[in-house]
Order: C-alpha cells, then sequence, then structure tokens
C-alpha cells in the first residue's frame, strides 16, 4: 500500500518586488543563515529575462536559458554572452518558451546540447525536445533537430513543464511535461500532456517504456496522472529520478516516477481547484501514488537538484528545490527513498532552476524582473 505523502505547512510568501530590468554591476553579497552555517549569496549575473534552464559547462560558466528564446553563455565572473544563435523559434506564450538546457553525459566529445521549449504548432502549441551541437566558440548551436514533439498541440499558455534529465544508462532521457491546463488529459495515455515520457538519445521510445506496444497508448510515456512538474533530478548513488510538481491552490509535490505509475491527478490532490471545489486528498485512492512529500499552501517548487559537492558537507546528498511563490530554497533530507525532513531557506526572491556547480557551490536563477545568477556557498569559502 502506498505510504502517506508528507506535508509541509509553512506559509509561502506571495510579494513580488518590481524593478527596471538592466545590465548593472553584481549587488553586495547577502548573508543567509542555514542549518549548516552562514552562507555568502552573491548575485554574479544580472539583466537576464526570465531565466529558466542552467546547465554547467566542464570548461566553466553556464549555458542559461532565457523563455522569450534566447541561450547565453553566463562566465563564472558574471559576463553574458550575446543569445547563440540556432536556437530553435520558441512559442514564448503565457508559460511557455525556451524552458530546460542539458548537456548530453559525453559532451565532451560530442558537444551536444538539449533544449526544452514550447514550440507553436496545429493552431496551438506544446513542449517540444531538441538537440544540437555547442560549437567551440560557444556561440552557436549546430545541426539542431527537433527529437519529440509532446502531442497534441493545444491552444493556451498554461503547463508545458519541462525539465529533460539524462536517465542512469546515459543512452536515455527523462522529459517531464505539464497537462496545458487540461486537467483529464493527465490520465489520457493518448495524449503526452500530464507525463513523464522516457525516450532514446535519439528522441525514439526507450525500449523498457511500460506501454510500449500498446494501441491505445503513446509509446514514450514512462508516467502519468502529472499536473505540471517542473522540477526534475537523479538521487546520486540510486539513479532514482524525483520531480517537482506543481499542484493547483495547495497541494505541490515531490514526487518518484516509476514505470507504469498513476500519480493521480486530476483524481486526487492535497490541493483544491482555484475556483474553490474541493478535490479528494491522496489517502481517498490508495491505489494511486502519494507524493513523498507536499506543501500546502502553495511553494511552487521548479528546478531542483541533489547537492553532491564539497562545499557543503552537512547537505550531500540532500535535495534542494527552489519556490516561485515561496521564494526560498528548501532542502530535504532524504533517507532510504524517503524525504524525512524539510529546512526552509528563505531568499526573497523567485527561484527558478537550482544546480551544483564544478566549484561545489549552489548556483541559482532568479525568475522575475530582477532575473539573474546567485551563487550560494558558505560565508568562510569565499570566492
Amino acid at each position: 500500500m502506498p505510504v502517506p505523502a508528507a506535508v509541509s505547512t509553512r506559509t509561502a510568501a506571495a510579494a513580488l518586488t518590481l524593478c527596471a530590468l538592466l545590465a548593472a554591476p553584481a549587488a553586495a553579497q547577502e548573508r543567509v543563515e542555514t542549518s549548516a552555517g552562514p552562507m555568502r549569496l552573491d548575485t554574479v549575473a544580472q539583466g537576464l529575462v526570465h531565466p529558466w534552464g542552467i546547465a554547467a559547462l566542464p570548461g566553466g560558466g553556464f549555458l542559461v536559458t532565457e523563455r522569450p528564446g534566447r541561450l547565453r553563455h553566463v562566465r563564472a565572473d558574471g559576463a553574458v554572452s550575446p543569445p547563440l544563435a540556432g536556437v530553435p523559434a520558441v512559442a514564448d506564450v503565457g508559460q511557455g518558451g525556451l524552458l530546460d538546457v542539458t548537456l548530453a553525459p559525453d559532451f565532451a566529445a560530442s558537444r551536444e546540447v538539449y533544449l526544452t521549449f514550447a514550440e507553436a504548432r496545429g493552431g496551438g502549441a506544446a513542449t517540444s525536445l531538441a538537440r544540437g551541437r555547442l560549437d567551440e566558440s560557444l556561440t552557436a548551436l549546430e545541426d539542431v533537430a527537433i527529437l519529440f514533439r509532446a502531442e497534441p498541440a493545444l491552444s493556451g499558455g498554461r503547463h508545458f513543464g519541462s525539465r529533460v534529465v539524462v536517465a542512469p544508462d546515459g543512452a536515455s532521457l527523462f522529459v517531464t511535461l505539464g497537462d496545458r491546463g487540461a486537467d483529464e488529459s493527465a490520465q489520457d495515455l493518448r495524449q503526452h500532456h500530464g507525463k513523464v515520457v522516457r525516450l532514446t538519445r535519439d528522441g525514439a521510445p526507450f525500449a523498457q517504456n511500460p506501454f510500449l506496444g500498446r494501441a491505445d497508448a503513446r509509446p514514450e510515456i514512462w508516467s502519468f496522472g502529472h499536473r505540471n512538474p517542473q522540477g526534475a533530478a537523479l538521487e546520486p548513488g540510486t539513479g532514482r529520478l524525483f520531480t517537482a510538481e506543481m499542484g493547483p491552490r495547495g497541494g505541490d509535490e515531490i514526487n518518484a516516477p516509476e514505470p507504469g505509475a498513476n500519480f493521480g491527478w486530476p483524481l486526487v490532490s492535497d490541493g483544491s481547484q482555484y475556483s474553490g471545489i474541493p478535490i479528494p486528498d491522496h489517502m481517498t485512492d490508495t491505489g494511486l501514488e502519494p507524493p513523498l512529500w507536499g506543501w500546502v499552501p502553495s511553494f511552487s517548487p521548479s528546478g531542483m537538484d541533489f547537492y553532491d559537492g564539497d562545499l557543503i558537507p552537512a547537505w550531500r546528498g540532500d535535495l534542494v528545490v527552489g519556490a516561485l511563490s515561496g521564494q526560498a530554497l528548501a532542502r530535504l533530507d532524504v533517507e532510504g527513498g524517503r524525504i524525512v525532513s524539510e529546512e526552509i531557506i528563505p531568499l526573497g526572491r523567485r527561484i527558478r532552476a537550482v544546480t551544483t556547480g564544478p566549484d561545489g557551490a549552489l548556483w541559482l536563477l532568479v525568475d522575475d524582473d530582477r532575473g539573474a545568477l546567485l551563487r550560494l556557498a558558505p560565508a568562510e569559502a569565499g570566492r
């Protein structure tokens, strides 16, 4: 029988500070108190427009996506490149646009980069996955091809997902897909929306997908019943996939997708519809997968990473989740496949993406009118 989800009841901060968007010098460092001691929060780069995805480059610096459709190289010293050439055209509509960016596991040799984005087609839009090769000058993507298109395209600008994560085998990919605001699509195996899909690196269905060969299901589907999964990361050691999923009014979740598992949306949720209509909670149907962790009221979890650096030994193996409405980081202690405790670290910014950098620091993207790249590290570590 599924185990009931743990639920956090901390109130998420909701106020946003609006300011002019400009490429200004990095702000002075801030001090952040945490369970691992005082941390230094540096604003490394500013002037980014709704940055969404981040990938650390082995030679230093990062690839960063901007939702309106730009991919940039941001150096560790904060220098931001002009937009890279070769990025596919995106549907910059509502929550859609250029979303995640991930490097191939053999990037040093192949130079391959994966992007997810909202693509306009068929009178609507849906999430797509593309692959290109980053040129040696870090100024363009070459040989760009679209590998996968979620079907069907729908109107509106809600719930595109989307993160792309290289699976532990190094030969396949997980891609998270939102329900596009069409709740029932998450339970419809004839649609990709509201699913986690697993693909080969060339975009074909993974050979062990649970619905492969069924005429009434899309062969790419790995798990279903998701609302809007905007975070994904693999647990070190186990290779287990964890996702962060935005619920309706409350009911945000951390899940661990397994092949063929149904996570219940919109049949169950620990939140309610925005109209106020209640939704049966996860304990109503124990045949559906409950979340590992949840937030009521909303926390708006987005990008996340398992911390595996050396600068913060006390956090090694913990899941660090960025929050939009929560304007914070959540550090979740994962033990034996379960989340046993949580620490909320208020930052006063909408955190869209989190990654562990090669230097062992946590690097964060701020998605608002102060779009920025931040670095979080122990105060004594410096830069």
